[in-house]
């Protein structure tokens, strides 16, 4: 799997929350400033050439749906993140995290009580 582009990744988080949509409504769903709707489409296509979504004629238009859920594209991402920044290890990750006081104590504790609970955040 491809890393994404900024943009690419901002289009995508609008189609992942809207599941499927045309340009139309992703640009409608980018937050401000938006692009331009050319650069959007362009963007789109790529991401489609890339085969993160797929697009399904209707009428004049074309209605998008992700192909990538955005669950694979975070594990994938952050594995790859945590292999060439932390050396492969998330303790750390944690660590570079808390010496750089972006998470407090009691973040921690719940982070730990999540991984003895074995359950998602």
């Amino acid at each position: 799997m491809e890393k994404l582009t900024s943009n690419e990744e901002e289009a995508m988080q609008v189609i992942w929350n809207l599941c499927t949509g045309t340009i139309k409504d992703f640009l409608n769903n980018l937050p401000e400033p938006k692009p331009p709707y050319t650069t959007l489409a362009s963007t789109v296509k790529n991401l489609e050439k890339k085969k993160f979504i797929s697009a399904k004629k209707l009428g004049n238009t074309y209605l998008y749906a992700a192909e990538i859920k955005e669950e694979e594209y975070k594990k994938k991402f952050m594995g790859e993140f945590v292999s060439d920044y932390f050396s492969n290890s998330y303790k750390e990750l944690v660590s570079f995290f808390a010496t750089q006081e972006k998470i407090s104590t009691e973040e921690l504790k719940e982070i730990i009580e999540m991984i003895e609970k074995g359950r998602k955040p």
